[in-house]
């Protein structure tokens, strides 16, 4: 996910001061550009959502038309500017194997996507990508092994990326997502025992939803992060473990 050009970094006052004096307010994420990729539904879904609630501009992203035709009239009807495209960032016919498809869609793709980008965020002065990747790179699943492979790469594409891109005013941040009620997550918790059994190796007491994963987002594209740089983040839901 990218946004173009940060905002000013300097406020005359907060929300609460301006309404007392009667200033308009405006929205955190005003006058900002973001590409969502993979967000028509579940997590992704609920990100391009906070963003254009907090005044983002937001374009939408899925290999099927029809799903960014839905996903773009359900925002629309909320009264959210955004718009939809198209588009399969991972896809290589020639790959065949499990291991080289999910490593090309969850590796090279966000490479590939950044490379694209960051020049139309340079001659904008600067902007923030976030890759999203998993907790499973911090706690691989038994079950899951090429995914948590995949995911931990991103830990460390993240990283590079962020001293990169550094002295181009663009910061890169990732955010390591747990156990989400999304239909991903549907094989890991298709029966009680599974559902009890993965929450016990992740030690959390519930599963999240996809609206708690939006904030942390919005947060890592406003000016109030404009410090934070690098870091790889645990939306999990108290789960432990780090690399």
């Amino acid at each position: 996910m990218f946004t173009k050009k940060m905002m000013p970094l300097l406020w005359p006052c907060n929300y609460r001061i301006s309404r007392m004096f009667g200033i308009e307010s405006k929205k955190v994420l005003d006058q900002q550009v973001a590409l969502v990729i993979g967000s028509t539904h579940g997590i992704g879904l609920s990100i391009a959502r906070r963003l254009a609630q907090d005044g983002a501009t937001v374009l939408l992203n899925s290999r099927k038309q029809e799903n960014v035709d839905r996903a773009v009239r359900e925002l629309t009807e909320e009264g959210l500017n955004v718009s939809g495209t198209t588009c399969h960032v991972g896809k290589a016919e020639d790959r065949e194997k499990l291991v080289e498809i999910v490593l090309g869609v969850n590796v090279t793709s966000h490479f590939l996507m950044a490379k694209l980008v960051v020049p139309h965020m340079q001659k904008e002065g600067g902007g923030s990508i976030i890759i999203c990747t998993s907790f499973g790179a911090f706690r691989p699943h038994p079950n899951f092994g090429p995914y948590c492979v995949s995911k931990t790469a991103l830990l460390s594409l993240t990283q590079v990326l962020a001293m990169a891109l550094q002295p181009m005013n663009i910061r890169v941040n990732g955010l390591a997502f747990g156990l989400i009620n999304t239909s991903f997550s549907d094989v890991m918790r298709n029966t009680p025992e599974n559902k009890k059994d993965t929450m016990n190796i992740y030690g959390i007491p519930r599963i999240g939803e996809p609206e708690e994963c939006g904030g942390i987002a919005s947060f890592l594209c406003s000016p109030d992060a404009s410090y934070i740089n690098g870091e790889n983040i645990a939306v999990s839901g108290g789960s432990h473990g780090r690399l």
